[in-house]
């Protein structure tokens, strides 16, 4: 893994632009994405830039089942708001929170992730060390699959919702095997409640109680962190 350690959120959207910029450089052509807050800066980034994606293709994380591609809290809606609405790719793939039968949308995903291998795919980290929704105990082998999200997961994400009964239980999510797929792998985490996972994903044992632990089995990994988020590595 290659670990940079930056002063900020702002500082860590710079650097993530540059491995960005790298990759688009070197040919990437198609984009694995991810959403929530800590991608924000990068996109902040990619859409001040001059960088084209009219020609390249993305391919996200994951979504939210029972969530239309309209509904402010879809990863759908996320996605135009920061960066698709801004830089339009020639073709973007989220899944279909719509599609209540799983295993045709997972099958569906997968296929297109087989139809478009990502060069680099960008990820987040969760407290508990998951990667996209894969929460601990995920099977490291796993692809697209129908996730039931834990009590914590719908509680972080509680706060996005007028009403907690609105808090969507289950996703559709990329698997781990999935992920470890694409060529290069770029993971941001930031703030001292990370520092306890990011500690366990980089030194720790590779293992399914830690799903990002496994990208220490990868071969081309970058890593962004702040201070805080690295607080904890030895």
């Amino acid at each position: 893994m290659n670990i940079q350690i930056v002063k900020d959120q702002a500082a860590g959207g710079r650097a993530g632009f540059q491995i960005f910029q790298q990759a688009l450089q070197q040919g990437a052509k198609v984009l694995g994405l991810a959403t929530g807050s800590t991608p924000v800066t990068i996109y902040d980034e990619l859409v001040a830039s001059d960088l084209d994606f009219s020609h390249l293709t993305s391919v996200n994380l994951d979504e939210y089942v029972g969530l239309g591609a309209d509904h402010p809290e879809s990863y759908h809606y996320f996605m135009q708001q920061h960066l698709f609405s801004h830089k339009p790719f020639a073709q973007s793939f989220v899944p279909d929170g719509m599609n209540a039968d799983a295993a045709a949308e997972t099958k569906r995903y997968d296929d297109v992730i087989a139809q478009h291998p990502v060069d680099l795919q960008l990820l987040g980290l969760g407290q508990n060390g998951h990667i996209g929704f894969n929460e601990p105990g995920t099977d490291p082998a796993s692809t697209t699959h129908k996730v039931a999200l834990t009590a914590s997961t719908i509680e972080a994400n509680a706060r996005f919702f007028d009403n907690a009964n609105d808090v969507p239980r289950y996703a559709y999510s990329m698997g781990i095997g999935s992920i470890l797929q694409a060529k290069e792998i770029l993971i941001v985490a930031y703030g001292a409640a990370k520092a306890d996972a990011v500690a366990a994903m980089i030194q720790g044992p590779v293992t399914p109680e830690v799903p990002a632990s496994y990208l220490q089995t990868h071969q081309n990994v970058q890593v962004i962190l702040d201070e805080a988020a690295a607080s904890q590595l030895a």
